[in-house]
């Protein structure tokens, strides 16, 4: 079992240190002309590739798509078979091959010649038919793959993964794509959801109550909401305080039963309460709650005129994948 440990630690250094040593041996000149031609492509990117390579092209295509680029994955045998019509002129092709000399990608060559494409090769041979036909090179050349034979794409395919990546987050920055940019294209992912969730796409219609309703109105009112909570409101439904499960249990512990007739919602509340805003991101209300000596299970939403329109819970932030 220690051998194996260490035989995955050897593999991934061997790796680590392939990606090193491509940061290296990367022509400076090569990869400023790949840049320029990224970000001036008007039209879209084609990724192509076959076989590991090609699994390694269409996460490429993702990852560029992702950050504001418009990109496409093209199987080289698809495109030999109808699928062509894709590739037009004005876009840029990536193509990743390790030998440069792949069948499927050599064949698609005089037509993307002939529309006037620019390919960008990312090969492991420098001499290859590909990398003489591409009007930048980028070198993803490896001493050794991280096969016990030196034959399964491991090393050249990590290698090849890293400057596609490398690449693509370098467009990004070109482009100056904001964090908000990304979030709009990852609306379901943590990070969209952050940027974008508004209190108002959680909270629920408010449950409000006068100061002057008694302490069983009050009860009736939560449990028909179920929201663990009730906002207090005066004759213009301005909110004045909040009354939650805990501050009817606290101000019931606390009164003698014979005065529970004159209880009234204006003693259980809790006045000028913590409130968010239905334009407020909920991830920030989240940390409202959170960020706090004691945290809070429920935030009254408020207009800007302070009117009471909703009640928030913590429950409904954290459900919603924040």
């Amino acid at each position: 079992m220690n051998q194996s440990f260490s035989k995955v630690v050897e593999l991934l250094k061997l790796e680590a240190a392939a990606i090193e040593r491509t940061a290296q041996i990367l022509d400076k000149t090569s990869v400023e002309k790949a840049i320029e031609i990224l970000s001036c492509c008007d039209s879209k990117l084609i990724v192509t590739g076959v076989g590991k390579s090609g699994v390694i092209a269409q996460k490429i295509a993702q990852t560029i798509v992702s950050t504001g680029t418009v990109a496409v994955y093209v199987h080289p045998s698809d495109a030999l078979h109808g699928s062509l019509g894709v590739i037009a002129k004005g876009d840029v092709v990536i193509a990743l091959s390790n030998s440069g000399e792949t069948d499927e990608i050599l064949a698609l060559l005089p037509t993307i010649k002939q529309r006037g494409i620019a390919i960008i090769a990312i090969v492991g041979n420098l001499d290859s038919t590909l990398a003489r036909q591409s009007e930048v090179v980028l070198d993803a050349s490896v001493d050794k793959e991280a096969c016990p034979l030196n034959l399964a794409p491991t090393t050249s395919t990590t290698v090849a993964l890293a400057i596609g990546d490398a690449l693509a987050m370098t467009l990004m920055e070109a482009k100056n794509l904001t964090a908000e940019d990304f979030a709009a294209n990852h609306p379901a992912g943590r990070l969209g959801k952050r940027l974008t969730l508004k209190v108002a796409n959680l909270m629920h219609e408010s449950p409000n109550v006068s100061p002057g309703s008694g302490w069983l109105e009050v009860v009736k009112s939560i449990s028909k909401h179920a929201l663990g909570a009730v906002n207090v409101v005066d004759e213009n439904e301005k909110l004045i305080g909040i009354i939650t499960d805990g501050d009817l249990r606290r101000t019931i512990e606390k009164t003698s039963p014979e005065n529970f007739a004159a209880l009234k919602a204006e003693q259980m509340m809790t006045r000028s309460p913590v409130t968010a805003t239905p334009e407020m991101l909920a991830y920030d209300a989240l940390r409202l709650m959170e960020n706090r000596p004691r945290q809070i299970a429920v935030l009254p939403v408020v207009n800007e005129t302070n009117s009471a329109i909703g009640l928030l819970r913590l429950h409904d932030i954290v459900r919603s994948g924040l």
